[in-house]
């Protein structure tokens, strides 16, 4: 590591988020005889540093690297600025415009009255200045302001520095708190959360406090009961759990925790209900639903005359002929306030809730340029909006979309005091939302809706906390209309086949057997991965494009996890040629290759689960040099930077749980007893029944029977069930 000492001559780059600049740096002294050739000269700088001015010398230790794209520059690791000394030094810094309301004529006075101690006699007292001849009490209050506050936020980035954050930590809490973040850190330091993580803000602690403190053990069990919730899918823990996780976790043995439970619940953080312990916020989302849902459904049903009319217009002008379970859903979901509709593959979803949207419009007589302001048609993901707008001819939005999430403050914009005032809200994959975000779509709606809820009960559970359609099914408060019946497109169809024998565990018909819709190869662990490649290839040569098929993997790591078979599979939809490539840690990404985001980002309306395309990869040369990345998401481009691309991932190969919300029309899953901690049978059903045209089946049929007769599920303990039922009664 080498020390520089200099002037910074420019800014060419700072980030808005998180302080990270780039500059131009004019050396004058360097800790190494080797690199005086440098002095005088002026380098490029990089790094987290807070507010720069030109006036001041400053010291950065760091290291001199040489970019393979931006040539030779200075990465500063540390950075301080030089102590003013000397009256020359302390006279120039006073005539600078660092100092406010002095200029070159009192600066020298100052030097005159006082010399060296210049410095010390202002920040002793303001009083001090008004020795010097023609100093009013403004100016001497201005200048004395100016030298504290240019002493003080060095003196902060100091004491955060010493406590143990990084500078990038440091620079990120002077950028949220600016002046209080100290006081913060000396408060309450496990208030950082949202900025910083809990492992690193407990590690900071112990480096500056006594082991078992109040505030950390109240942080630590705020933290056990996040982890629990989340690792899980519980809306609360039992004591025994939390004094268990904070033996493991934390090392904390042998206290009363009751006293502890106690002040996290006066500090309103902890509900204790029985021998229940919730976070604050997970008690309140479920009261909060189940109070809701309870409301609306009370204000009873409704009565079209007209709709057996309607339906049997609906029928004939669209060629279809409803069974009674489908009439019967169609009728009673336009009845009542609230309904639920679930059902696997093929089992007429789609088409019921066609004829729903279709007749609730025509009925209620809504002009065509007011649908959208009537109707919402709501998912969790991106891909299952578009299902639903394609299938139903209407606009349809992610929920974040509709709620308009705020991805910086991780909040919504329509909330309790900001509603949308839809009538006839209909919400598909359900079995992918969690509690929070139920709570959030309660919250940003009127009670005079009509709520339509559609989904599977056999796929996987939403990955946050909560279990909300099992339990709003198993109240038996709402209107439910299971769909079982098979409606198959040819006598030989076996998708939606396996899929019902799966759920039931049932395997009537021999699963090896080749369809027209399916196929199963077995194939050995060893050569799964080269059995793979070789069905994409044929798949390629019969003409079917990256974009119709999709392989689906229960697993990340191993020789046959998805990041092994997307560096393979690859090859075969986009091998090397003549497109640009760019390395990014692990990952080498390059123009065509299919993608996928990984986190809700609707600024740029793009959403956990979707699948695009790298268009193009350039580099741009002003205001600095830095990488774009063009990524086309069914014609939305999105331009990413080095950084951004954390959120993506490549998708020849996905997981089955990335999967959820979406459709493919053919799918390869594969399944091993490599696998083996993921072979149950919800994530088996979910892999299944996300094919539309095709399923290639291909690997042990050990590891596939073991994950039929796997009815592996974490309990998920959730009262939303008891709190509606509670609240009717």
């Amino acid at each position: 590591m080498y020390t520089i000492t200099g002037k910074v001559k420019g800014i060419i780059y700072e980030s808005d988020d998180s302080n990270y600049k780039v500059g131009l740096f004019r050396i004058n002294k360097t800790d190494k005889e080797e690199w005086n050739i440098h002095i005088g000269k002026v380098v490029t700088f990089t790094g987290y540093i807070g507010e720069l001015d030109t006036e001041s010398n400053y010291q950065f230790k760091g290291d001199f690297v040489r970019h393979k794209r931006y040539g030779f520059q200075f990465s500063v690791y540390d950075y301080r600025r030089e102590e003013i000394t000397g009256s020359e030094a302390i006279l120039e810094f006073l005539k600078s415009p660092l100092v406010k309301n002095c200029g070159e004529k009192t600066a020298i006075s100052i030097i005159e009255k006082f010399g060296d101690k210049a410095l010390e006699k202002i920040k002793e007292s303001p009083n001090n200045l008004l020795m010097i001849d023609n100093i009013s009490e403004k100016r001497a209050l201005d200048i004395y302001n100016s030298v504290l506050s240019y002493d003080s936020r060095d003196k902060e980035i100091l004491d955060l520095k010493n406590m143990g954050f990084t500078m990038q930590e440091v620079m990120l809490l002077i950028k949220k708190y600016d002046d209080s973040a100290i006081n913060i850190v000396n408060e309450n330091i496990y208030k950082l959360i949202k900025l910083i993580s809990f492992k690193r803000l407990d590690t900071i602690y112990l480096k500056n406090h006594e082991y078992d403190t109040d505030i950390r053990i109240k942080a630590c069990i705020i933290e056990v009961l996040k982890r629990l919730s989340f690792n899980t899918g519980s809306m609360y823990s039992y004591k025994e759990e939390i004094l268990s996780s904070l033996r493991s976790n934390f090392n904390i043995y042998d206290i009363d925790i009751n006293n502890y439970l106690e002040e996290l619940v006066t500090s309103n953080e902890l509900v204790i209900d029985g021998d229940k312990y919730y976070l604050k916020d997970n008690y309140d989302m479920e009261v909060y639903i189940a109070d809701y849902f309870n409301y609306v459904n009370s204000l009873g049903l409704f009565n079209y005359k007209d709709l057996d009319k309607e339906l049997r217009e609906f029928e004939k002008n669209n060629n279809i002929i409803y069974d009674s379970n489908q009439e019967n859903a169609i009728k009673s979901c336009l009845n009542n306030r609230i309904s639920i509709i679930t059902g696997g593959p093929g089992t007429g979803k789609t088409t019921i809730l066609n004829a729903i949207v279709n007749l609730y419009i025509k009925l209620n007589k809504i002009k065509k340029s007011n649908i959208d302001s009537v109707v919402a048609l709501l998912a969790p993901t991106g891909r299952a909006s578009r299902k639903m707008s394609e299938a139903s001819g209407i606009n349809a939005s992610t929920i974040h979309r509709y709620l308009k999430w705020n991805k910086d403050s991780d909040d919504f914009l329509i909330n309790e005091d900001n509603k949308n005032y839809h009538k006839l809200i209909i919400i598909d994959e359900v079995s992918m939302i969690d509690t929070y975000l139920l709570s959030s779509l309660c919250k940003g709606l009127t009670y005079n809706v009509q709520i339509i809820l559609v989904g599977d009960v056999n796929q996987l559970p939403s990955v946050g906390p909560g279990n909300v359609l099992d339990d709003l099914i198993s109240s038996d408060l709402f209107n439910y209309c299971p769909l079982d019946k098979i409606y198959r497109q040819s006598i030989n169809s076996y998708i939606p086949v396996l899929a019902k024998e799966i759920k039931d565990k049932n395997m009537d018909i021999d699963f090896t057997k080749k369809m027209d819709d399916y196929n199963f190869l077995e194939v050995k662990r060893d050569y799964l991965k080269d059995a793979i490649y070789q069905v994409v290839k044929k798949s390629k040569d019969k003409g079917i494009s990256v974009n119709n098929i999709q392989v689906l993997v229960p697993m990340y790591r191993g020789d046959n996890g998805i990041d092994e078979l997307n560096k393979v599979l690859r090859d075969i939809y986009n091998p090397l040629d003549k497109q640009k490539e760019i390395s990014i840690g692990d990952y080498i990404y390059r123009e065509n290759d299919k993608v996928i985001q990984l986190v809700n980002d609707p600024d740029n309306g793009i959403y956990n689960g979707d699948i695009g395309y790298i268009e193009k990869i350039e580099e741009i040369k002003f205001p600095v040099k830095k990488e774009s990345i063009t990524i086309n998401f069914d014609d939305n481009r999105v331009i990413f930077s080095r950084s951004d691309m954390i959120n993506i991932k490549h998708a020849y190969a996905i997981s089955i749980h990335k999967s959820q919300g979406s459709e493919f029309a053919h799918v390869i899953l594969p399944i091993s007893l490599d696998y083996y901690r993921m072979l149950y049978n919800k994530l088996i059903y979910t892999g299944v029944s996300r094919a539309k045209k095709s399923l290639v089946v291909l690997g042990e049929k050990k590891a596939f029977l073991i994950a039929v007769s796997n009815d592996f599920t974490e309990l998920r303990k959730t009262t939303l069930k008891e709190r509606l039922l509670y609240n009717i009664n």
